[in-house]
């Protein structure tokens, strides 16, 4: 399978029936599963995943986990119906979503209520886990879901941030940025220089987009 094509016009994306992702306000406890929440974004370390061996013969200790973070700021800004993402710490640049049927979404449109998006993918980084903290101190939501290939819709969950604290995932969770109803949002991003990225195209696996509600 190829890489997906994150910039696009939302209306090349078909009608499709959505899923509805439960909300649910993010403590200690509820994102234990998936990570926790940062206090102090500068004592925040970023778990490193070692190299996998090949075969028999193990990596040697000490390598294969060198390769360190990258760090930028993670931009969010609604333009008309169309959520877009920029990530200065990889450099990507990213269509995100969309608040309603893609079919009738416009950048130009002059916007209706932003209480929802709509996800066409999800994705996971193998390599490295990646915190996400508000520099402007506004809720903000992360769509989650346990590690493992075999990825459903029913697993996903919609963890609510005050704005607060700042939320870290530990690496091989699915996850798909950060998002938020205010205009523009911006978040300070570190995460694993790799930057492996395994991909999951929502609408061509499953027929469906995920409703991410991002009003609690």
């Amino acid at each position: 399978m190829n890489a997906p094509t994150y910039l696009f016009d939302a209306t090349e994306k078909p009608s499709l029936p959505v899923h509805e992702v439960p909300l649910v306000a993010a403590t200690e406890e509820s994102v234990r599963e998936f990570g926790f929440l940062v206090d102090d974004p500068d004592a925040c370390e970023i778990e490193i995943v070692r190299w996998p061996a090949q075969g028999w013969r193990p990596v040697d200790d000490g390598t294969g986990d060198e390769g360190g973070t990258v760090e930028g700021v993670f931009h969010l800004e609604w333009s008309g119906d169309v959520l877009m993402g920029r990530n200065d710490a990889v450099g990507g640049h990213y269509v995100l979503g969309w608040r309603c049927d893609p079919q009738s979404a416009s950048v130009d449109a002059a916007g209706g209520p932003r209480d929802r998006v709509l996800l066409w993918h999800l994705n996971y980084h193998p390599d490295g886990g990646q915190m996400f903290f508000p520099l402007e101190r506004k809720p903000f939501v992360v769509p989650v879901a346990p590690p493992g290939d075999d990825l459903t819709p029913d697993k996903v969950v919609a963890l609510w941030c005050d704005g607060g604290k700042g939320l870290y995932i530990h690496p091989n969770i699915w996850h798909e940025g950060v998002f938020s109803d205010a205009p523009v949002h911006r978040f300070r991003d570190r995460q694993g220089a790799v930057h492996a990225r395994v991909s999951c195209d929502l609408g061509a696996e499953f027929g469906l987009y995920l409703s991410v509600p991002l009003i609690r």
